[in-house]
């Protein structure tokens, strides 16, 4: 991979997993553009490395908040700070359930399979317009609520479905704040990245492969900066309600993806 196509997954993904129109999605397309011929392990290295850049711009975004919810956790206290520290771990038992017993059956989606990407990212476009007619709460994440979203982020881990935009969705057609609900999906998905990367890091069937140093460190710092700007950007679209146009985005590729795949 060369450094600018590494430049370019970066953007890519620094915009798209904040926005509602699918990360992984949107990288397995640009590297079926590019003509890249990396296997299922090589692709899914790169997409865990940028990833963890986008982490680390929800860690920057949210330093305020995930300082109280580490300190809610060490207080043992029946606040609220606590309480909501158990509502992110609640919501990340479903993905982690689905990425330590289902991880090489996930491998095999990151591979090039541009038609099933653009029939999920149909499934997205429905679900972000369904979310947009909702009615409009101030309801605050209930435990119930937190696992629910997080089941949505675990079939989320396919290509073509987007997390914000499936946990983002999940939580407004439950009720709650929209402001509330982009707060939660930001925050819910931090430990799951860093832990995936703990976890891949630390196995020996996992490398980088064919992809460089260079490539490697050029598309994280691609990923981390566009990613702080497109993750305040998302929560102030989400407040004015305005997810029918990533909807109607997600529809157009998804059309283009499947007609390319047939072609």
């Amino acid at each position: 991979m060369s450094i600018l196509d590494a430049l370019l997954l970066g953007i890519v993904q620094g915009l798209t997993e904040f926005l509602p129109v699918s990360s992984s999605g949107h990288l397995e397309l640009v590297k079926a553009l590019q003509g890249q011929t990396l296997t299922g392990e090589d692709s899914l290295f790169m997409t865990v490395i940028l990833h963890a850049a986008t982490a680390s711009s929800t860690v920057f975004v949210f330093w305020k908040d995930i300082k109280e919810i580490i300190s809610g956790l060490l207080q043992f206290k029946n606040n609220e700070a606590f309480r909501f520290s158990l509502k992110i771990i609640l919501s990340m038992i479903p993905a982690a359930f689905v990425g330590v017993f289902f991880d090489d059956w996930i491998e095999g989606f990151f591979g090039g399979s541009i038609g099933f990407v653009g029939a999920m990212l149909l499934l997205t476009g429905c679900l972000l317009y369904i979310a947009d007619k909702a009615k409009t709460t101030e309801k605050g994440v209930g435990f119930s609520q937190a696992l629910i979203i997080g089941i949505s982020q675990a079939i989320a881990i396919l290509p073509g479905i987007s997390r914000s935009g499936s946990t983002i969705a999940t939580s407004v057609i439950l009720g709650i704040d929209r402001e509330k609900s982009a707060r939660f999906s930001f925050l819910m998905v931090v430990p799951l990245i860093f832990g995936k990367m703990a976890k891949d890091l630390l196995s020996d069937e996992f490398s980088k492969g064919e992809l460089g140093n260079g490539a490697i460190i050029i598309g994280f710092l691609a990923a981390l900066i566009t990613g702080v700007f497109a993750c305040k950007w998302m929560i102030a679209l989400v407040k004015k309600s305005k997810l029918t146009s990533f909807a109607i985005y997600c529809f157009l590729v998804g059309i283009a993806a499947l007609v390319y795949s047939f072609v």
